[in-house]
């Protein structure tokens, strides 16, 4: 069963999409750009039949959720509100956090920095962040990653925005060519269809490249865990027509992810693997859960 929850941090509020019963454990699942929370429409019903209690917020800054009242898009504050849920929402040892592309950084760096509250994780499109940020260095993923760039411009929300976020639905179309992203852009529409909002989304880039401190202080631990291996066994999964990031050599990935993990590249899929091959996706996350 279906429904809404709303949970108060302090510096946003956040909305969330709910399946299954409370009583299960918790599995946090973590959306992307340029996503929402229905992303997991799919997997979310899945992992409730599995007896999971699943939480799916809309990340910071993505109606129905709020701006940050600080403008603080930075990742380790996106990790920090992965910890902090876990924490409102009764979570233990038994959780699962469940990420994709920024969803996917949040989970690196808040299983890194706490290992203790997750029982499993599943990261899918992004990398271990130290290898996205040495596959930065190449040409290919350079290439890949131009958007990255482009949104440090002070005029990207105004061609993000024309044509009813005609931008945003290509970038679906060029990460995932064989899907049809139609449903998912009416509720991408929905949720950055704002100026400031929109602003928010691109907020997450600005801050990867700003100088300066962080605006919260008290999380520089996670900064310091951001590219230290995780304890916590991970599953990655990367499609293989990804568009937006290059799949990397599986020796690399599994000695970043540390013990107990897996690698797995799901056929027929791009970037948005979990909903253009669910099947596949579904059966190697209860491969990997079940182990």
């Amino acid at each position: 069963m279906m429904s809404e929850l709303t949970i108060e941090l302090g510096d946003v509020t956040l909305r969330a999409i709910t399946y299954g019963s409370s009583d299960g454990p918790l599995a946090l699942c973590l959306h992307g750009f340029p996503d929402t929370a229905h992303t997991f429409r799919l997997l979310a019903p899945h992992l409730a039949e599995r007896g999971y209690h699943v939480v799916a917020p809309f990340l910071r800054g993505y109606t129905p959720s709020s701006l940050s009242r600080t403008d603080n898009y930075q990742s380790a504050t996106l990790a920090n509100d992965a910890l902090t849920l876990h924490d409102r929402l009764g979570g233990d040892e038994q959780a699962l956090i469940v990420g994709h592309d920024w969803g996917a950084s949040a989970v690196y760096v808040a299983t890194s920095a706490v290992p203790g509250r997750w029982r499993h994780a599943v990261t899918m499109a992004v990398p271990p962040l130290m290898l996205f940020a040495e596959a930065l260095s190449s040409f290919d993923q350079l290439r890949m990653s131009w958007y990255m760039f482009y949104f440090q411009s002070p005029f990207a929300e105004s061609v993000v925005e024309r044509h009813d976020l005609e931008f945003l639905e290509r970038l679906w179309r060029t990460w995932s060519p064989n899907y049809a992203p139609d449903e998912d852009m009416v509720h991408v529409r929905h949720s950055l269809g704002d100026r400031d909002h929109l602003r928010a989304a691109l907020g997450y880039y600005r801050a990867m490249f700003a100088a300066g401190p962080l605006i919260d202080a008290s999380l520089q631990n996670l900064v310091d865990a951001a590219f230290t291996p995780s304890s916590v066994p991970t599953l990655y999964l990367h499609g293989a027509e990804d568009g937006c990031v290059a799949p990397i050599e599986s020796s690399k990935v599994l000695a970043a992810l540390g013990a107990d993990s897996k690698y797995e590249i799901i056929e027929n899929a791009g970037h948005f693997l979990h909903l253009e091959q669910p099947g596949a996706v579904h059966r190697a996350i209860d491969a990997f859960l079940d182990h």
